[in-house]
């Protein structure tokens, strides 16, 4: 649809009016002592963390249910296992890809037969990833303040395994969790230091988009569904 000169004129005409006035801000500019802008005043927007390991783990929790993934605990290795089996019978799966690791190395021998296992690590068909049932993969960190799942091309076999099949399950244990992003970040830089991965990503729920008409509609940049299987 085009617009008439007179609509165009009368668009621009309120841009232009609404420029005018600075949009108001909550805090002031803070900086650090170099000089840097810091991000502390943009932490009261979101939810307080407690100190403890059960408020994060609790907050997490709660902000998984809003964010539409599925958090679901298991006490070891087998009721993971055996969760993964219930679902792929259920929905009649065929392949899960997946890649080396110390929680999917245990994991892996106790999945049925019949579930054919695409590994990653020695490279991938595309296609084949793609038309997978589901993916599983390990992760860095659990961010209790955004209920995100922080997943690099070291803990999680690559960049495509947690992107391509349409359901990925995230292997974790409870000790993983950390307070918020500033958290995450430090972690990050002294476990990897001066190798440093070369893709850090924050999935905070199963893809989605509301672009169209402001409808929510998961799964349209990639996988609709998000498991984490929390170990004790």
């Amino acid at each position: 649809m085009s617009l008439g000169t007179g609509d165009r004129a009368g668009i621009l005409g309120r841009v232009r009016e609404a420029l005018r006035e600075k949009a108001p801000l909550k805090h002031p500019a803070e900086r650090s002592a170099g000089g840097e802008p810091t991000t502390a005043h943009f932490r009261e927007w979101l939810p307080p963390v407690g100190p403890s390991i059960d408020e994060k783990y609790a907050l997490f929790v709660k902000l998984s249910e809003q964010l539409r993934s599925e958090l679901l605990p298991c006490p070891d290795i087998a009721h993971a296992a055996a969760t993964v089996s219930a679902l792929a019978q259920q929905l009649s799966w065929k392949t899960l890809a997946l890649h080396r690791g110390s929680l999917l190395d245990q994991i892996a021998p106790l999945l049925p037969p019949e579930l054919a296992l695409i590994y990653v690590d020695a490279g991938y068909d595309k296609d084949a990833l793609e038309a997978c049932d589901a993916g599983i993969t390990e992760c860095d960190l659990l961010v209790a303040q955004t209920g995100s799942v922080c997943v690099t091309s070291t803990s999680a076999g690559g960049r495509v395994l947690s992107v391509l099949p349409p359901h990925h399950f995230v292997l974790a244990r409870r000790s993983q969790l950390v307070t918020d992003l500033s958290e995450a970040y430090s972690t990050l830089a002294t476990r990897y230091r001066e190798n440093y991965p070369s893709m850090i990503s924050f999935i905070t729920g199963p893809s989605r988009t509301g672009d169209i008409e402001r409808i929510l509609v998961l799964g349209a940049h990639g996988p609709k569904r998000l498991t984490i299987l929390l170990l004790s």
